[in-house]
């Protein structure tokens, strides 16, 4: 017989003659061990109720602010490093479900909520998976931005490119293939044209990355607006692609003319924004519409502090560039998120070419990527509290639809502008002729 009494806060089990006193805080009462168990189980589901319904919450939560425009942020957080765990780093960031993130501070634990959550064991695909929906859009004629975001050696990189022998593939390549495999599905219906720029903001400067040396350093690369809102890049070479192979031969070619150093915080350090604009026209087969969607996807450099890095002369001047585009960054971020009515996009190239992502027209999708390590509690923190602003803000997206006829209208307009300049061009390109096709 088993039998459980309880004296003086005081839990005795008498079994067999043996006695088991375990403390509890409990009044003068017996209960027997099968009603025990029965409580037991009853807590345990009461908890497994409570965690799946506050997880549904936060999922539901999460489709409402989607539908009202929000910005979409996952949060991902790498492994523990090798050198952080030879630093003796004890992990202090964790994964509490799929929409929250826990910081333990020495304040105590710290809680953030985003629209996913990602832990170190989490996969490329795992990552890339809620992304496709995204992709799609920008088929149908939306403007659709991912971008990562986080401090140097957080992982951004590696979530938006992959690694070296593309043995894991990030959102960036992962998004070719996505786009070509969903037009081939619709190749019946619809009639696709892509073309791609892909440009690196390097020391406050936009360069073309289709091109290298001497050449790139003297194209004038220049931010613009069309009447839509939409922001593209004048004076960057513009290149079709009819495959994801060949997208991603162009993208190869992007990367190796993409500045890289490394630093005590990451072997192979970005030192510039890289930003990849994917242009989609589609043309209904049916009744003749044109829709025109725009995919950008961005790179974010690393906010870095020169004691941890161990930035010097060129290191240091870049590292002080990539610094003050993000405090640009944080200062449209924060007007936005304050409904301020003047936000300061002006005051960076990278502020003014994610102009239509933040605030605008666009989807966005941002994905902080974060260190477990409590060496890096400051940096991360300040990261998880900037994603936390960026969720705050809307906007509005619009599709970039047009009917056969305004199609056509267009068509019309353009051949009657260029037609005079054609007949001017027997000798040499007429600069003229760029500027005006580019402003119908």
């Amino acid at each position: 017989m088993f039998v459980v009494y309880v004296f003086r806060g005081v839990l005795i089990h008498s079994t067999l003659g043996c006695l088991t006193i375990c403390s509890l805080s409990c009044t003068v009462s017996s209960i027997p061990c099968w009603q025990l168990k029965q409580v037991r189980e009853e807590n345990r589901k009461v908890v497994e109720n409570y965690t799946s319904e506050r997880t549904m919450r936060k999922k539901y939560y999460n489709m409402v602010e989607d539908m009202k425009g929000k910005i979409r942020v996952f949060c991902r957080i790498r492994p523990m490093s090798r050198t952080e765990a030879a630093q003796g780093g004890a992990i202090a960031v964790g994964r509490l479900d799929d929409y929250s993130v826990t910081v333990e501070t020495s304040r105590g634990p710290r809680e953030f909520q985003f629209d996913r959550v990602f832990s170190g064991e989490s996969s490329q695909e795992d990552v890339f998976q809620d992304t496709n929906r995204l992709i799609q859009s920008a088929i149908d004629g939306f403007n659709v931005c991912i971008f990562a975001y986080g401090q140097t050696g957080s992982g951004k990189t590696f979530t938006m490119v992959g690694d070296r022998d593309q043995r894991s593939p990030g959102i960036m390549p992962r998004a070719f293939n996505a786009v070509f495999d969903i037009l081939q599905e619709n190749a019946t219906k619809f009639d696709f044209k892509v073309s791609v720029y892909m440009l690196e903001l390097y020391n406050d400067r936009l360069q073309d990355l289709f091109v290298s040396g001497a050449e790139a350093q003297s194209r004038r690369v220049e931010i613009k607006r069309n009447r839509k809102g939409l922001v593209f890049a004048q004076g960057a070479e513009t290149k079709e692609a009819s495959s994801a192979g060949e997208l991603f031969a162009m993208f190869q070619q992007a990367c190796a003319n993409r500045h890289n150093a490394a630093t005590k915080m990451n072997v192979e350090s970005s030192r510039s924004h890289l930003i990849i604009g994917i242009m989609v026209e589609s043309r209904n087969l049916t009744n003749g519409s044109v829709s025109f969607g725009k995919l950008s996807l961005v790179d974010l450099a690393g906010s870095e502090r020169a004691a941890k890095t161990g930035a010097k002369d060129d290191q240091l001047k870049e590292a002080n560039s990539i610094n003050k585009s993000l405090s640009a960054l944080g200062d449209v971020i924060s007007a936005l998120s304050s409904d301020l009515p003047h936000i300061p996009y002006r005051n960076s190239k990278l502020t003014q070419i994610m102009q239509d992502s933040l605030g605008g027209n666009a989807k966005t999708l941002m994905v902080v990527n974060v260190s477990p390590s409590d060496c890096n509690l400051d940096e991360t923190l300040t990261s998880l509290i900037y994603a936390t602003r960026v969720k705050t803000i809307t906007n509005i997206a619009q599709r970039n639809l047009e009917s056969k006829e305004i199609a056509q209208l267009k068509e019309v307009r353009l051949i009657f502008f260029t037609l005079p300049f054609l007949f001017l061009q027997n000798v040499d390109k007429t600069p003229l002729l760029e500027d005006v096709m580019s402003g119908i």
